[in-house]
């Protein structure tokens, strides 16, 4: 089997720490058992200093021997394939897998990352919310009605679902019992909290040098 390389910011501030997408990788490879090893790039100049691998200069990338990955619900795909831990082999249930993953990018993620960023910057308005609220709220409805998101079981849908869900910001809108119960159950899991420790440990080990 080769290599697995998951590439990720050399350091980041306080603020993104735990959050950098890197971590969604490292959990997928502890919950599959798959060795890994981890790779930087720079911080300064991040946004140009890596195009060759990743044409928008972020992170994280993935190599698996000759092959490069971008994007994180990619890398999780094709991570996915490497084990039944993470994606069921059978027809139907890596289509539920597949599709929770992309609704975990595209209903959920695309509408709470910019609702997330207005927020941040103080905007009076922020238009998002409605929209916001009315994803939050279906996603609230799924997650009263079942424990996981495909197969009857934990795979990379829920891994995903759950990182988008677990932004702080996110978390705190509306009371949506049912989101915070699949949350905080599904951070509980042991590979989560190594992958998680591991990250917070990769950039705090990099402050010194930039003091």
């Amino acid at each position: 089997m080769s290599e697995l390389i998951i590439w990720t910011l050399d350091w980041v501030p306080e603020g993104p720490r735990g959050f950098v997408r890197d971590l969604r990788l490292r959990w997928a490879c502890e919950e599959a058992n798959l060795k890994y090893k981890i790779a930087t790039v720079a911080f300064d100049d991040r946004e140009t200093n890596h195009l060759g691998h990743q044409p928008f200069g972020q992170v994280p990338f993935l190599q698996d021997g000759a092959l490069e990955i971008f994007e994180s619900g990619a890398c999780l795909l094709h991570l996915a394939r490497k084990s039944v831990q993470l994606m069921p082999p059978d027809q139907v249930g890596e289509a539920q897998t597949t599709q929770w993953v992309i609704a975990a990018l595209n209903s959920i993620e695309m509408v709470s990352v910019p609702w997330w960023f207005l927020d941040m910057t103080g905007a009076k308005e922020n238009g998002l919310t409605d929209w916001m609220e009315s994803r939050l709220s279906h996603i609230e409805r799924v997650l009263t009605e079942r424990e996981w998101l495909a197969a009857d079981r934990f795979t990379v849908a829920d891994l995903l679902m759950a990182d988008v869900l677990r932004i702080p910001k996110v978390r705190s809108l509306g009371n949506r019992p049912a989101t915070e119960s699949y949350v905080t159950r599904v951070t509980a899991r042991p590979a989560f909290k190594k992958a998680y420790a591991e990250q917070l440990a990769h950039f705090a080990a990099a402050d010194a040098g930039r003091a």
